[in-house]
């Protein structure tokens, strides 16, 4: 989030900077578009589960509260699709910091040359492009470079921002070459994200797949009530069935939530 504050004033300078806040990726806040698109997906999960498995109003009423874990469970999907592009942006400024360096620039005006690559790159209100206007507008009040890229590692939560920051702060407190640092540790995070992304698209086919054989026990009980009603009709509307049913449902639940953990591959 991008807001102006006033009063910014660098010496004798009455011009004004733009301060740009800190974001926090260990949470994630919906918009009112994604929660109710989030709650009504949730709804028709419970309203199909009840309708293969209890055909009960009750029982559907029952499920409606655990749209609450649904909303949950996606809020963190979301938390890692935003650290996992926010890892991929973050190559991007590495190798335009990394072409700043080499062209004789200081690392604080490299910050701020970067800055205005990756206002070329990526639209307004990118994570990385948020961060190094942070970054850049902290420079100007005398925070150390090498803090700021510290803070953004503990806040982001990526593995390789986090080691970046560690070298970073190193070196430059330690005096060390910062272009060959950077070049190196650049080079370094573009072969494991080259990587990721080769995993992903090899794991892209087989997620389809899991998908797909997580969806069929629940076809073929569409399929029976469809075309033969009274065979399933003695699991509905008694203690017996409802039981089975249960243990039938608790048994998908835990094969899809396994199928999931086994296509999910973090490098």
């Amino acid at each position: 989030m991008r807001k102006k504050k006033v009063g910014s004033y660098f010496g004798k300078s009455n011009s004004m900077e733009l301060a740009y806040a800190k974001r926090d990726y260990a949470h994630y806040r919906f918009s009112v578009g994604e929660f109710m698109k989030y709650l009504a997906q949730s709804i028709g999960i419970c309203a199909a589960a009840d309708y293969l498995f209890y055909q009960n109003y009750w029982a559907l009423l029952a499920a409606i509260p655990l749209s609450a874990l649904y909303l949950k469970w996606q809020k963190n999907h979301l938390i890692r699709e935003r650290r996992k592009k926010l890892n991929y942006q973050f190559k991007d400024a590495l190798t335009s910091l990394s072409v700043a360096l080499q062209a004789g620039y200081s690392v604080e005006n490299a910050v701020s040359a970067c800055a205005r690559d990756l206002e070329r790159l990526y639209e307004k209100g990118a994570d990385i492009l948020e961060e190094f206007h942070y970054i850049e507008s902290q420079q100007h009040v005398s925070v150390p470079v090498e803090e700021l890229f510290l803070d953004l590692g503990e806040r982001s939560g990526v593995e390789d921002i986090e080691n970046f920051a560690s070298v970073f702060y190193t070196a430059k407190r330690t005096g060390g070459d910062m272009s060959k640092v950077i070049q190196k540790v650049s080079r370094m995070l573009g072969d494991k994200i080259d990587v990721k992304k080769e995993i992903e698209a090899t794991l892209a086919a087989k997620k389809s797949e899991q998908m797909i054989m997580s969806l069929m026990p629940a076809g073929i009980i569409l399929y029976l009530q469809m075309t033969s009603p009274g065979f399933l009709g003695v699991l509905y509307g008694n203690p017996f069935g409802i039981c089975a049913m249960t243990v039938c449902l608790g048994i998908y639940a835990g094969a899809y939530w396994m199928g999931r953990r086994i296509v999910d591959i973090e490098v």
